[in-house]
C-alpha cells in the first residue's frame, strides 16, 4: 500500500494507524512539492523515516509544482492542478515498486462536507476528494473519512504520535 504522506495532522495518523495494522507493506510518500512549512518536511523525514521506521520515499518536485503552477491565480484550478500532479507522482512512485495496488489517504469527513454533494454547494474542493483522476491506477483506502478532526487528533494521541503533529 502506498500512502501519501503530507506531514499534516490527517495523513500523518493514517501513517501511524496503517504502520500498526500493515507495517512495512506500508510505503509511504512525502512529496515536497516546494509550498511546505520551513521545516516541514525534514520533520516528516525525521519521525517517520529515523523514529518510527517507516518504510518512507521523498520526492522532491519543487520545480514540477511551481511551474505547472506559475500564472495560475485561480484558487480553484492551483487545487486541481496540485491535486492531479501528486497523483501523478505517486503513480510514477507506485511503478517503481512491486504489487502496489491501494492508495492511502488522510481524507476526513470536513473533507467530504466542504467538497459539497449532489444536493449542497461546494465551499471548496480538496484533492482527495472527487479531484482524483478518472482513471485512478489504485483502490483508495481512507479510514479517516467518517471522523472529525478533533476525532483524528485524539487517534493520534492514541497512536503515541508527537504532540507537535496532532
Amino acid at each position: 500500500m502506498l500512502l501519501a504522506l503530507s506531514g499534516g495532522v490527517d495523513s500523518s495518523v493514517v501513517a501511524a494507524l496503517l504502520l500498526k495494522a500493515i507495517g512495512d507493506k506500508l510505503v509511504c510518500v512525502h512529496v515536497n512539492h516546494g509550498l511546505m512549512r520551513k521545516g516541514e518536511s525534514e520533520a516528516v523525514v525525521e519521525i517517520f523515516g529515523k523514529e518510527l521506521k517507516a518504510n518512507l520515499i521523498y520526492v522532491d518536485a519543487t520545480d514540477r509544482f511551481l511551474s505547472k503552477l506559475e500564472n495560475v491565480a485561480d484558487p480553484e484550478e492551483k487545487r486541481k492542478i496540485i491535486g492531479g500532479e501528486f497523483i501523478r507522482v505517486f503513480e510514477e512512485e507506485a511503478r517503481k515498486l512491486d504489487g502496489i495496488d491501494f492508495l492511502g489517504q488522510g481524507t476526513i469527513y470536513p473533507d467530504i462536507v466542504e467538497s459539497g454533494t449532489k444536493t449542497a454547494k461546494m465551499v471548496k474542493s480538496h484533492h482527495n476528494v472527487g479531484g482524483l483522476p478518472e482513471d485512478l491506477q489504485f483502490e483508495l483506502v481512507e479510514p479517516l473519512r467518517q471522523l472529525f478532526k478533533d476525532e483524528v487528533r485524539a487517534c493520534g494521541v492514541e497512536l503515541g504520535l508527537p504532540y507537535e503533529m496532532v
